[in-house]
């Protein structure tokens, strides 16, 4: 009975060994860009501007890197694009039970260069990330999952776009004001 006991505490202990070892590589994705970093946070932003029809709307572009060399120390390029969707943002916004959620908005993707040279996109896994949170989160997850996957598709046949630099509380290139933080 006891080795049962102890077994059983040992298997749990190796899943949740398991789960917390896995758990950041399955809440982040990661994509390759065949582009720079300014000409993907472009891509990144058009393709955004083109699922306005699914209510997003550009809400800013940050620069992080920007401040770390402000500050005397020097990293690789990194920028956020930050955007909304009050399609999905409204219902968890008017439940007292899913606002602290408002803490995720704006939907940021970021987009950096690593020490091998090339870019990448990194973005939250929405789709994970909403099934933590019940049924009505998950679905609402799940959609901006559907959409997040066509913000990060790179076609190299399209024309680069010009980035958009909206700052943050919204507004500039197309974001428009009402869009400022979500």
């Amino acid at each position: 009975m006891v080795k049962t006991i102890l077994g059983f505490i040992a298997g749990i202990a190796l899943v949740m060994v398991i789960a917390i070892s896995f758990a950041g590589s399955l809440m982040m994705k990661e994509h390759e860009s065949p582009f720079g970093v300014e000409e993907t946070a472009a891509r990144v932003q058009a393709n955004i501007q083109s699922l306005e029809d699914r209510g997003w709307k550009l809400s800013a572009l940050r620069d992080p890197a920007r401040a770390v060399a402000a500050s005397g120390s020097n990293v690789l390029p990194v920028l956020l694009v930050e955007a909304c969707s009050t399609k999905y943002s409204g219902p968890l916004l008017k439940d007292d039970e899913t606002r602290i959620l408002s803490i995720l908005m704006p939907c940021t993707i970021t987009v950096y260069k690593k020490d091998d040279g090339k870019t990448y996109i990194g973005t939250m896994n929405a789709g994970l990330m909403g099934r933590m949170f019940g049924a009505k989160v998950a679905s609402i997850m799940g959609e901006v999952a559907k959409d997040q996957a066509k913000f990060v598709e790179m076609d190299p046949k399209k024309p680069a776009p010009l980035l958009i630099k909206t700052g943050p509380g919204g507004g500039g290139g197309g974001a428009g004001g009402d869009a400022a933080g979500c």
